[in-house]
């Protein structure tokens, strides 16, 4: 029996080592400086920005502690200095924000086409709350620049999906959904790891080693006629926030606040 498993373990050990020879790491953000965010890793979005969302994202609700990067929701008013009485934009005509949050992307910095990218994180998993760890094309608008959604988190689902342009009003999704009961007692107080395998044919999408989703990129062909004829065939960029509310993101009347989506840390690998 033990010399069956000292060669078990030699074969495991031996499949490790291999595929890390596979892949070299070319960027990675650990977090392990106390205070604001690398900015030169990390850009900001500001106020009012998708799908009627009710927090206002400021830089102030992110912040690098004990190694982790922290992304913090808060319940407190905010004046909309963009306020427009009778607007017809939504991110106008709200005089204020009730919740405030934090939106991280690497735009304009670092954007990758193809490869391993793994983040480990942690969420909290409440009504209210609408977690991401996602990707955006650097070319075109939306959704004909493709949108990767290597983790969401709404409605008691994690979501893993990929969208691209449609010839109709809505774009199509590739969605897989799996309810967060299904993963455990207290899931939600650890840490987990999501990974996104990326080549010119597939993106495969991970939790914990777990295959989620498989898009196959001969399928993913924008049909509006506008940018690139498959958004997954260019660079894209990492985006880490955590919304309120919203189309998806729930009622967070009752919602504990503040709340946190902690990231321990992104890093991007290349094939050698």
């Amino acid at each position: 029996m033990k010399t069956v498993l000292v060669i078990l373990s030699l074969a495991f050990c031996s499949s490790i080592n291999a595929e890390q020879k596979e892949w070299k790491l070319v960027w990675a953000d650990e977090f392990n400086v106390d205070g604001k965010p690398d900015p030169k890793n990390w850009v900001y979005e500001n106020g009012f920005v998708r799908n009627h969302e009710l927090q206002w994202y400021q830089p102030d609700n992110a912040y690098c502690v004990n190694g982790k990067l922290v992304i913090e929701a808060r319940r407190e008013r905010k004046p909309n200095p963009h306020y427009k009485k009778g607007s017809k934009k939504w991110q106008l005509r709200r005089p204020y924000a009730r919740y405030t949050s934090s939106s991280l992307k690497t735009h304009g910095l670092h954007a990758w086409q193809y490869g391993r990218f793994e983040v480990r994180a942690k969420i909290i998993a409440q009504t209210g709350l609408w977690p991401a760890i996602w990707f955006l094309g650097e070319h075109g608008e939306w959704p004909s620049c493709g949108e990767i959604d290597l983790m969401e988190y709404y409605g008691g689902n994690i979501l893993a999906n990929a969208c691209w342009e449609s010839n109709k009003q809505h774009p199509i999704w590739d969605k897989s959904e799996t309810p967060v009961s299904k993963l455990g007692t207290n899931w939600d107080q650890q840490f987990h790891v999501w990974r996104m395998d990326w080549n010119a044919k597939t993106i495969k999408l991970y939790l914990n080693d777990r295959l989620l989703n498989t898009i196959e990129l001969s399928k993913t062909h924008n049909r509006g006629g506008r940018g690139l004829k498959n958004p997954f065939h260019q660079p894209h960029h990492i985006l880490l926030n955590l919304a309120i509310g919203g189309r998806c993101g729930g009622n967070p009347s009752k919602t504990t606040f503040p709340s946190r989506f902690e990231i321990d840390y992104v890093r991007v690998y290349q094939r050698r």
